[in-house]
């Protein structure tokens, strides 16, 4: 009995009930947000595909396995009141060093894909996660005096740390990603922990004053360097960061750019002028399908810079361009910098394609464009048998579907693509750039269908570029399958240069 009574007078005094859940709540809701967080700094650089995404995760998670094993650890071997003042202060201070790391590592990571992705979430966020990480089985330690009670004390603070988890992944997505830049939300949640650390350290006179003091100010001063650290972007969305470029070549030219990926090109002064070669693919089948001026009824699926809708308006006077567009923001920025005055004749409708098409009449365009993007990646639903169902809904018997999409050979995604519209459409086209052998060889790639036969004149012939006619398309297609709702696994498919 003796014994018992010397081994509890040396076991640490725990935290009260709600002390101790409101750290283990704070610590795992910070490691979510800082995951999501990350999603949204490094696409600029690498992009916002499957994979990215999936880098980004794993990562997050291995720091997270890490933090929980090495946090416990160290909770019992060492002063676990200590320890846990430790670990708030320091995840607030790696988190607050994740957005410089991102800007200066992410200028030399653009091309780079999902090996960039990995290598700067490694960098970036697994340290912060891990010792977020740590807190939970620290906590947990401290508290566990009593083993008749300790499923009732680990299960409840799993509980709150889950919760935390949830409360940061909603209130990410749905609060800080729409109301505030990524760098301010990344510098809050530093600052918060930094806090929370200094605080606790206080309340159990764990850390002398002066240590406590000196926390603080290195935190103000990796805030400072966090808010100084350049963004790429002139406006932060819920989907994309935005930049606008001048053309330094022409006067009234100017490029869109989202997530570091130049999408469009307008001329402010001249909307009839095509800068891309894929956009001049769409257009020059469009002429030589429909009489010259005619209006057109049109449906825009991806808006961007609305050069094409502009294009449309402007050279067939009377048509209506339906644009549906995922991003508010794009379309906010385009008007505000890019000249875009919505009309009658030129409408934008924001919302996911998938679902704002469904509010588009049977039967009402003579032409579907198809040029919605998340980096260098058509929206997997954008690509589908049942997606491809709903464009010759709303298309006009001999109505016509351009799609642009990227991909280099061996060309599975155009493969896959061209079976999925070659099963709805009886003819089909296929545009890009030409390759040693004579074929496509790809980058830009626009795919035409039509119920309606397309003549010789229907697609674009350069010097570099060609327009394959439906035999080839058909054997380019081969035995590739058509994409499904329930199988389309565009950015495996997808290869790139």
């Amino acid at each position: 009995m003796e014994a018992d009574a010397e081994v509890e007078r040396e076991l640490p005094s725990a935290f009260a009930p709600p002390v101790a859940a409101v750290l283990v709540f704070l610590a795992a809701g910070a490691v979510l947000m800082l995951e999501i967080l990350a999603v949204r700094l490094l696409a600029p650089y690498v992009g916002l595909t499957l994979e990215t995404t999936t880098s980004i995760i794993g990562a997050a998670l291995a720091g997270i396995a890490v933090g929980a094993a090495v946090g416990g650890y160290l909770a019992d071997r060492t002063n676990t009141r200590l320890l846990i003042v430790g670990l708030f202060v320091g995840g607030g201070m790696l988190s607050l060093l994740t957005v410089p790391i991102v800007h200066w590592l992410g200028p030399g990571a653009r091309g780079e894909g999902d090996a960039a992705a990995l290598g700067i979430t490694v960098i970036a966020l697994v340290p912060a996660a891990a010792v977020l990480s740590a807190v939970s089985p620290a906590v947990a330690h401290l508290q566990l005096h009593d083993l008749r009670v300790s499923g009732t004390v680990v299960g409840r603070l799993s509980a709150w740390a889950t919760a935390g988890a949830l409360v940061g992944t909603f209130g990410t997505g749905f609060v800080l990603v729409p109301v505030m830049p990524i760098n301010t939300a990344v510098l809050l949640i530093g600052v918060v922990l930094v806090l929370v650390g200094v605080g606790l350290g206080a309340r159990v006179k764990a850390v002398p004053v002066g240590i406590l003091g000196g926390a603080i100010l290195l935190a103000g001063g990796l805030g400072a360097l966090a808010q100084a650290s350049e963004s790429p972007c002139v406006k932060e969305s819920e989907y994309h960061c935005l930049d606008v470029e001048k053309d330094p070549t022409k006067t009234a030219g100017y490029n869109l750019i989202l997530d570091g990926t130049y999408n469009s090109y307008v001329d402010l002064r001249d909307p009839t002028y095509l800068q891309y070669d894929y956009v001049r693919w769409i257009a020059q089948p469009i002429n030589a399908l429909f009489p010259a001026g005619e209006p057109l009824d049109a449906v825009f699926v991806g808006g961007g810079g609305f050069t094409l809708p502009r294009w449309l308006v402007a050279t067939r006077p009377g048509s209506h361009a339906e644009v549906l567009e995922v991003d508010g923001d794009v379309v906010d920025l385009v008007e505000d910098r890019l000249g875009l005055r919505q009309s009658a004749d030129l409408e934008a409708t924001v919302g996911d394609a998938r679902i704002t098409m469904l509010e588009i009449p049977d039967d009402s365009a003579d032409l579907v464009v198809g040029d919605a993007f998340s980096g260098y990646t058509v929206p997997w639903h954008l690509t589908t048998a049942e997606w491809v169902g709903e464009v010759k809904r709303v298309l006009k018997p001999g109505g016509l579907y351009a799609m642009n999409l990227i991909d280099f050979q061996p060309l599975d995604f155009v493969k896959a693509e061209a079976a999925t519209l070659l099963d709805a459409f009886k003819y089909i086209r296929l545009t890009t750039f030409i390759g040693e052998d004579g074929g496509p060889y790809g980058g830009n790639v626009v795919l035409l269908a039509s119920d309606r036969p397309m003549g010789p004149k229907v697609g674009s012939s350069t010097s570099t570029a060609a327009t394959y006619p439906q035999a080839e398309v058909e054997a380019l297609v081969g035995g590739a399958e058509p994409l499904r709702d329930d199988y389309a696994p565009v950015d495996q498919l997808r290869t790139e240069e």
